[in-house]
C-alpha cells in the first residue's frame, strides 16, 4: 500500500510546510484545462473498440446504492446484478465493486463470497464528514470488521477550504491505519472545492497521506464528476507517479449515465495517465445508472438492435 514518500516527507513536517508545498504546485490554467478535456472528448471510436470500451467500462464501475431506504433485499439484488450484470449473455464482465453504507457491508460481502467482486463501503460520516474524528474511525473500523475491502472516505472540506491542511492530511493518515488491507478511497467533493488549484492541492495531499485512489465526489451535490476535473486528478497521479514511483488510482463518482459519456472518460485516461490505469484496478467509475445504458449497447452492438426497457433492471 502507498505511503509517503521520502522525497516529500519534508513536505508533510508541519502545517506551514504541507500549505508551502501546496501552494508551490502550479496554477492550473482552466481554459486550457477544459479545452483538452473537451478535444479529447470528441474522438471517435470504431465499433470493434466501443465494444471493448463498453466491456472494460463495465468492469470498472462500483455499483452504488447509497440511500437512505436501502434495505438487504435491495443491496442482495444489487450484489446479484454486479455479478452477472446480463443474465441472458454470461459473457459479461461483472463490476468491479458494489458500494453501501456500513451497516449494509455484511450483506452485500455475504452476498458476493466467490464472485470477484469487491465489497467498498463509505466512510467517515459520509456524505457531509460532519462528525468528531473518533465517530469517523469508528465508521471505518465496522465496515473493516464487516468485511469490507475498499474503504471510501470524505475528507474535512470546512478544513480544507479554510487552509488546515495538515488536519485533513492527518485525519486520512488516522483512516488510513484503520483501513488494514482495505483499499482507501479519498473522496475531495470536488464541487465544493470552488476551483481547480484546490483540486490539485487536494489531490496532492491525499496521495501524500496515502491514499490508493482518489475519488471526485459523493454523488450527493450538485457539481459532481467532469471530464475536467478528473483529467485534472489524473495529470496528478500520473506526475506522482513519476516522482515518487507509487502508482495511486482515480475514481470520478456522479453525474456518469451513458455509455458515450464512460467512454469519454476512458479516452481522458488513456490518453492523460496511459494505459497502465485502463484497469479497474486503477479506475473506477461510481455509479448506478450507468450499468444499464451499458448493458443496452453491448447487446445494440451484439444484435444490431436496441431492446426495449424492460431488458434491464430498474435499480
Amino acid at each position: 500500500m502507498p505511503t509517503t514518500a521520502p522525497a516529500f516527507a519534508d513536505a508533510t513536517a508541519s502545517d506551514s510546510a504541507l500549505r508551502r508545498f501546496l501552494h508551490g504546485l502550479p496554477g492550473v490554467d482552466a481554459v486550457g484545462l477544459e479545452a483538452r478535456a473537451a478535444s479529447l472528448g470528441t474522438r471517435s471510436i470504431k465499433t470493434t473498440a466501443k465494444a471493448y470500451a463498453i466491456d472494460l467500462a463495465i468492469s470498472m464501475i462500483d455499483l452504488t446504492t447509497l440511500e437512505g431506504s436501502d434495505t438487504p433485499g435491495k443491496v442482495r439484488a444489487l450484489a446479484a446484478k454486479a455479478v452477472h450484470p446480463d443474465p441472458t449473455d454470461r459473457t459479461t464482465p461483472h463490476t468491479a465493486a458494489v458500494c453501501v453504507y456500513p451497516d449494509m457491508a455484511a450483506t452485500a460481502v455475504a452476498a458476493l463470497v466467490g464472485s470477484g467482486v469487491k465489497v467498498a463501503s463509505v466512510a467517515t460520516a459520509f456524505p457531509a464528514g460532519r462528525a468528531a474524528l473518533d465517530v469517523k474511525l469508528a465508521d471505518v473500523r465496522d465496515a473493516v470488521a464487516a468485511g469490507a475491502d475498499e474503504i471510501d472516505m470524505v475528507i474535512d472540506r470546512g478544513a480544507f477550504l479554510s487552509g488546515r491542511y495538515l488536519k485533513v492530511y492527518e485525519e486520512i493518515l488516522a483512516v488510513k491505519a484503520e483501513c488494514g488491507r482495505a483499499r482507501l478511497k479519498v473522496i475531495f467533493e470536488t464541487g465544493e472545492l470552488s476551483t481547480y488549484d484546490n483540486i490539485r492541492r487536494a489531490s496532492w495531499l491525499g496521495m501524500l497521506a496515502g491514499a490508493d485512489f482518489i475519488k471526485t465526489s459523493t454523488g450527493k451535490v450538485g457539481v459532481n464528476a467532469t471530464p475536467a476535473n478528473t483529467l485534472l486528478m489524473l495529470e496528478a497521479v500520473r506526475d506522482f507517479r513519476a516522482q515518487t514511483g507509487i502508482q495511486i488510482g482515480v475514481k470520478p463518482a456522479g453525474g456518469i449515465r451513458t455509455s458515450k459519456d464512460a467512454i469519454k472518460f476512458l479516452v481522458l485516461v488513456n490518453e492523460t495517465a496511459g494505459e497502465d490505469w485502463l484497469d479497474s484496478h486503477w479506475f473506477r467509475f461510481g455509479a448506478s445508472s450507468l450499468l444499464n445504458d451499458l448493458l443496452m449497447q453491448r447487446q445494440k452492438l451484439s444484435t444490431g438492435r436496441y431492446s426495449g426497457p424492460d431488458y434491464v433492471t430498474v435499480d
